[in-house]
């Protein structure tokens, strides 16, 4: 078995809500090919820490394989992220086309779908440049705190909510976030509702599959309290989608799009706020 873990997290550059330009940790998001026997089975997307054991586990629990002496070799390799799973008898799984027939998405972290026809149309998305004031960052967070009913409730659900300005238009909560996504842009399909001049916020953090959503749904900005991959902001980037995160109280970070944020709201500089992180002025 290879032991080929990546390293959880990479450094970029930032704009805070003074405008000041500070270097930061995120965290990797990479798409991992499993196949077994040569028979592809599935393609994840993870941090990269454990690789050969994240192929394993999700063997074992979709139980695709029912035994772990059935498997002889793990191998992964990140040029061409895959993951090769090889078994005794070299015939890859047992039944899998009866196996494979019926799939259902689960709500869970990293265990969604995306279809070859979604990536395919992906780049024929063409957003609208807008700008977003930092007064109107601050003004929509205080909306959005008097929703989160069920997660006040009850925990363990994720918030999305579809903006204008500072009112909250649709506020969805579900067991995970790509649903709630998923909801709101079923309600602006039916109403036909353009996403060009609407901010997508969520409680959760912005991966390459949320912005493939924000995408689809021809919305240019992303808001979250959260945090964002990697692979998530190298996508917002060649899309053009202006990336929020880690938005709470008068704090937010800007990963990609500051140009099209107006700083008409800096609060007052509290040093002890930036936690010993560098950080050095950029004109606005």
């Amino acid at each position: 078995m290879t032991d080929a873990g990546l390293t959880p997290t990479q450094e970029v550059f930032a704009i805070d809500e003074h405008g000041e330009r500070r270097q930061l940790s995120v965290a990797g998001e990479f798409p991992l090919t499993l196949k077994v026997d040569g028979q592809e089975v599935v393609t994840l997307m993870t941090l990269g820490t454990q690789p050969e054991e994240l192929a394993l586990g999700y063997l074992r629990n979709q139980r695709l394989i029912e035994n772990i002496t059935e498997i002889t070799a793990v191998s992964v390799d990140w040029e061409s992220e895959r993951v090769d799973v090889a078994t005794a008898s070299g015939r890859g799984i047992v039944d899998w086309e009866a196996k494979s027939s019926q799939r259902t998405v689960t709500t869970g972290c990293a265990q969604g779908t995306v279809f070859s026809c979604t990536l395919d149309k992906l780049y024929d998305v063409r957003l609208p440049e807008v700008m977003i004031c930092q007064s109107t960052i601050y003004g929509l967070l205080k909306s959005i705190s008097a929703y989160n009913e069920l997660y006040k409730k009850a925990g363990a659900v994720h918030g999305c909510a579809l903006c204008h300005d500072t009112r909250v238009l649709m506020f969805v909560e579900d067991v995970g976030r790509h649903n709630a996504a998923d909801a709101i842009s079923g309600r602006m399909w039916l109403d036909e509702i353009d996403g060009g001049d609407k901010i997508f916020y969520t409680t959760g953090r912005l991966t390459s599959e949320i912005v493939m959503k924000a995408a689809h749904m021809g919305i240019p900005v992303l808001l979250s309290r959260s945090g964002i991959t990697h692979m998530g902001l190298e996508l917002a980037r060649d899309l053009g989608v202006v990336m929020i995160a880690r938005a709470k109280g008068r704090h937010f970070l800007v990963y990609h799009g500051h140009r099209q944020v107006q700083f008409d709201a800096k609060p007052e500089h509290n040093p002890r706020s930036l936690r010993g992180v560098p950080h050095e002025k950029t004109g606005t």
